[in-house]
This record gives structure tokens, C-alpha cells and sequence, in this order.
């Protein structure tokens, strides 16, 4: 997996349209972008997707008068570095120490835990390390 640019989180919302609906217009981007939960403002998002493509986070093509953006970034791979990331800051880099975290901190309803214990007892099932 190569490195994956840096993205902010606003970005990263950027990011989550791309991937949701590419190949995806400038003004389709806007559109989606202009609702209750976020209220951006166009001038804002066309700067967002000015700074994703300078990042190598997006490619444009011009296609007459607008641009069509599609991901040079794979969601799930974006996803696994974070994740990685931030194992490694806060919690050692272990999976074990930050849900010792949630546990011991009442961050984690019995629902939650039995969701996991499923989880887990699924992947045992299968057989694996992986």
C-alpha cells in the first residue's frame, strides 16, 4: 500500500462524495455538499477539490465546461493507513490496548461487546491469523 495523502476532515467529506458517486462533476460535488449537514459554500468546496487534486488525493479531467473528479485513492486503503496511524499514536500500535481503552473507560455498551465477541468468535470459526 502506498502512502496516502494527507487530508483534513473537511477533505475527507469531499473524499466520501468522490467515492460514493465517481465519476463525479464539479457541480455535482456542490450540489451534494450544499445541504443542511454541511452548508458549504461553493467557493469553499471548488478550493477542497483544488487542494485534493494538488495532493494527489483526486484527478480532474476537464470535460467542457466542468470537471470530472474520480479518486486516485482507494477508500478502504485510506481507511487501513488512518487506522494504523492512529493505533500507533495513541495506543501502541496495539488493537488490544485501545479496546482495553473503551472497556475500562465504560466506552463500550454490552451490545457493543457482544457485537464484538460475535465478531471474534466468527474469525476463530474461520480459522485465523491473518
Amino acid at each position: 500500500m502506498s502512502k496516502s495523502p494527507q487530508i483534513s476532515e473537511a477533505e475527507y467529506e469531499v473524499m466520501n462524495i468522490v467515492w460514493k458517486y465517481e465519476p463525479i462533476s464539479t457541480p455535482e460535488v456542490v450540489e451534494k455538499l450544499s445541504t443542511e449537514d454541511f452548508d458549504w459554500k461553493p467557493n469553499t468546496i471548488h478550493t477542497m477539490l483544488a487542494r485534493l487534486v494538488k495532493k494527489k488525493a483526486l484527478h480532474a479531467k476537464k470535460s467542457g465546461r466542468v470537471y470530472i473528479y474520480t479518486s486516485l485513492v482507494e477508500k478502504h486503503e485510506y481507511i487501513e493507513q488512518k487506522s494504523k496511524t492512529f493505533l500507533k499514536q495513541f495506543f501502541d500500535g496495539t488493537l488490544n490496548s485501545m479496546v482495553l481503552n473503551f472497556i475500562e473507560n465504560d466506552k463500550m455498551s454490552n451490545e457493543d461487546i457482544s457485537e464484538l465477541q460475535k465478531i471474534l468468535a466468527a474469525r476463530e470459526n474461520k480459522g485465523g491469523d491473518k
